[in-house]
């Protein structure tokens, strides 16, 4: 997935359902100036939406041990 947000930035976006970035991301990565930030942009949303996938699930192990 990380190498699809590289790649192709606004795929990656599309693909977990955020369709408005993922429109936003393939404006700005048709300016061959705008397809660094792109994937820069669409490789850190997925790192954080991996990050708080595994809060929440950190908060429910612990929710479930009271």
């Amino acid at each position: 997935m990380i190498l699809i947000a590289i790649l192709l930035p606004w795929l990656s976006f599309i693909l977990r359902g955020k369709i408005l970035s993922g429109i936003i991301c393939l404006i700005l990565q048709i300016t061959l100036i705008g397809w660094l930030p792109a994937a820069i942009w669409a490789v850190m949303s997925r790192v954080d939406g991996k990050n708080k996938k595994r809060i929440d699930e950190l908060e429910k192990r612990i929710i479930a041990r009271r």
